[in-house]
């Protein structure tokens, strides 16, 4: 391996960051990049010798944890068998062909096909395609406008990136496109007025979201999509009768429900979807991250019957379905999928998460919940969250410039945890692997509020 100093200056030349301060990273002012040389089960480590317990799983994506040779060596076979070959034109292999019957079988709602790409952003930009596809078909040209939520998050393309709901992916990059709506975020802590239980805060904001579809035009709307549970938008499950209310709407304008099942998806909620575990009947089901839990690069696009079921009656009449990448379906991400999907079932990682969830749950409570600077502690299966206000008694928040969350997530850092400060409020973040243990979860409960007191010592002193 070249020496960190090398590497260090190679990135900082060439490699375009995502969400990096780019002048204080090209001029040195965040320091070196941190050089991630290997990981095993919920640890990862650097090139300096750090270890740290990864408390995020990635990007809420290693479900299986590091090092998994059973993936590896699933890769390796399909590549040395055939590394590529497209889908186009009814190409398969015999790993996508079983992996897509597995989808299939599996997804909420009632699945009937599926198309891959390689992202979450890519697999809802295809998302808003079909609805535009399938309301163009059946003879209602209108039908295209998309609702999201304030909070939700979707992607950074340009149409999954306009779904999302929060300002700073749009700022200064032309988004919202137009024909993207939003409506309220579920999340009852702020939205609710005095006095209002949570069904009564789900009924207002499935009357907010009915409120909007009449306004527009129920022949102009095509598409709801929100994630199960809100991810990057603060970690944040749905209230009491949430779904249930929203989905009357949704079938009352006839409208269509994307699950976005990025996060939530192959047990991560405690249930092998978030939509099985809040009753969602979606007729379009956006999946990735733990579909491979990282190992590679994959999305998927599960499409419902009834959305299907007018594609191809329509097939003679228009022609080949014209949408799809060089590697959409690719042999070697298939393997992957396959060999991850083998482990989830065989250790039963959904239910482990609910089980090792609940005692993740009680943990966080337990240690947290009495903090003067914690408002609310929440989370469902190994989705966790714990957000900070300067006085708990009337919900007001720190100034944002005092940076809270970050302050926070770095001292765990420090302590060889990594939580995420989450966006839009200071918000302490977690998403384990699913493999990790109730000694493991003591562990990153213990190591995060040590890290709490200490920014609440600094805190006291300013």
């Amino acid at each position: 391996m070249n020496d960190m100093k090398t590497i260090a200056e190679k990135d900082r030349g060439a490699v375009l960051h995502p969400f990096t301060q780019l002048k204080d990273f090209a001029g040195g002012k965040i320091g070196d990049p941190t050089i991630i040389t290997g990981g095993k089960g919920i640890h990862i480590q650097d090139a300096q010798g750090h270890s740290y317990i990864d408390g995020f799983a990635g990007l809420y994506c290693v479900n299986i944890g590091y090092g998994r040779t059973e993936v590896a060596e699933a890769i390796a076979r399909q590549a040395y068998q055939l590394a590529y070959y497209h889908t186009y034109a009814a190409h398969t292999t015999e790993q996508l062909a079983n992996l897509s019957e597995r989808l299939v079988r599996m997804a909420p709602g009632k699945a009937s096909r599926v198309f891959y790409g390689l992202s979450g952003s890519d697999a809802n930009e295809t998302q808003a395609k079909l609805v535009w596809y399938y309301n163009n078909l059946r003879g209602q040209p209108r039908k295209k406008k998309i609702i999201s939520r304030e909070r939700g998050y979707h992607g950074c393309s340009v149409i999954s990136g306009s779904m999302t709901g929060m300002s700073f992916y749009h700022d200064h990059m032309d988004l919202p496109f137009a024909g993207i709506l939003h409506t309220g975020a579920p999340h009852y802590y702020w939205g609710a007025e005095p006095g209002e239980t949570e069904e009564s805060f789900s009924r207002r904001r499935a009357a907010e979201l009915e409120e909007l579809i009449v306004r527009e035009g129920p022949e102009t709307v095509g598409a709801f999509i929100a994630e199960p549970v809100l991810g990057t938008g603060g970690i944040t499950p749905p209230p009491s009768g949430y779904w249930r209310e929203i989905q009357a709407v949704l079938r009352r304008y006839d409208v269509l429900l994307i699950a976005d099942e990025v996060i939530c998806g192959f047990g991560r909620t405690g249930a092998d979807f978030g939509s099985t575990l809040y009753g969602m009947e979606p007729d379009l089901v956006t999946v990735a991250k733990g579909l491979t839990s990282g190992y590679v690069p994959l999305s998927a696009a599960i499409v419902g019957e009834k959305v299907y079921a007018v594609m191809e009656e329509a097939a003679d009449r228009i022609g080949a379905f014209s949408h799809g990448y060089t590697y959409s379906g690719h042999p070697v991400a298939a393997a992957a999928a396959n060999a991850v999907l083998d482990i989830v079932e065989k250790e039963r990682l959904g239910e482990r998460a609910r089980i090792v969830g609940l005692h993740f749950m009680k943990r966080l409570k337990e240690r947290f919940g009495q903090l003067e600077i914690v408002g609310e502690v929440r989370g469902v299966g190994l989705l966790g969250a714990v957000e900070f206000v300067a006085d708990r008694e009337t919900k007001r928040r720190f100034d944002p410039q005092r940076k809270v969350g970050a302050r926070i997530s770095k001292a765990a850092r420090d302590r060889g945890l990594i939580a995420r400060a989450m966006p839009h409020g200071d918000i302490l973040g977690f998403a384990p692997p699913l493999v990790v243990s109730e000694a493991e979860i003591d562990e990153i409960v213990e190591r995060a509020y040590r890290a709490t007191k200490q920014v609440m010592d600094e805190l006291a002193k300013e």
